[in-house]
């Protein structure tokens, strides 16, 4: 599979808090992000999850289903317990085609409470780490028997943020445990994206391209802002109007094939989301251009 362009619905609503872009439609989402140049869309709490229902609601628009985000609680359940959770997101995954499937552990997050600042977040002790790798990687081996790549999203405000915790991850789980390399957390974490991409290019079967914008996020460092606080500060944006080199980026993962989604947490009055996702996916069409990736792309 070449590399394709697709987008998460939070470029138009929040789903960890709702009510910012809650008045933006399903249909407003589909419609401007197919205007935007977007192939296909990841899930979001205005979609379907009836596998019918679903395909019809993408395929009206013109477009796939790429993945979906799945909250693991592998810190407090069994990994038979959590795989037996898993089911029904799993086999919607499957059923519509979706290659890869999402993984994040929010047992103890706080990325979703506005009143916890991002210095609170949970750390796992040494000892923990190796029972909770090793229930990821039998959930792991469960969704690739399935014919996807279990992707672990690393994420602001849970026990995977920074590099160390990428790591860790990275050492201590099988195989069948792929990377979701997310440019905006990396960075905002701790990492270089780009460095990052090249140590684990051959784990990564996932990218999400969301932007940090240096000063906000500096705002949010100094005055220790929950998560939700700084997204409404405008910390992220889209790739092309932040500080991320994605050029530097793209030439460490030279042989990645597979889905790019846009990302950018950010409910402008002033600035639409089309505009946000027509930009977004126009800066990437160049650097991917620019980095020698090919790419069956619908012009926008």
């Amino acid at each position: 599979m070449p590399i394709r362009i697709g987008a998460n619905p939070i470029i138009w609503s929040n789903d960890d808090m709702p009510s910012l872009g809650g008045d933006i439609s399903l249909d407003t989402c589909l419609s401007e992000a197919r205007e935007a140049g977007i192939e296909g869309m990841e899930l979001g709490n205005k979609f379907p999850r009836i596998a019918s229902d679903l395909r019809a609601t993408l395929a009206s628009y013109g477009l796939e289903l790429v993945s979906g985000w799945y909250s693991t609680e592998l810190l407090v359940r069994s990994a038979d317990e959590e795989i037996k959770r898993m089911q029904s997101h799993l086999q919607l995954l499957k059923t519509l085609g979706a290659p890869v499937f999402i993984a994040a552990e929010t047992s103890n997050a706080i990325h979703s409470d506005v009143s916890v600042p991002l210095s609170k977040r949970p750390v796992l002790k040494e000892t923990e780490w190796p029972e909770f790798a090793r229930r990821m990687t039998l959930m792991a081996d469960v969704v690739a028997a399935e014919g996807l790549d279990f992707v672990y999203h690393h994420h602001m405000g849970t026990v995977v943020q920074s590099r160390q915790d990428i790591d860790t991850l990275m050492s201590l789980t099988g195989p069948s445990v792929k990377l979701l390399l997310d440019t905006g957390h990396a960075l905002w974490g701790g990492s270089d994206p780009a460095d990052l991409a090249k140590v684990y290019r051959d784990r990564i079967r996932h990218v999400h391209v969301k932007d940090l914008r240096p000063v906000n996020r500096a705002k949010a460092d100094a005055k220790d802002w929950s998560f939700l606080q700084a997204v409404m500060g405008d910390v992220f944006t889209v790739p092309g109007d932040g500080c991320i080199d994605y050029a530097k980026v793209f030439a460490e993962i030279p042989d990645y094939s597979g889905w790019v989604v846009l990302e950018a947490e950010q409910y402008s009055k002033e600035v639409s989301p089309l505009t946000y996702a027509r930009m977004g996916r126009n800066y990437l069409v160049n650097i991917l251009s620019q980095t020698g990736h090919l790419s069956c792309l619908r012009a926008s």
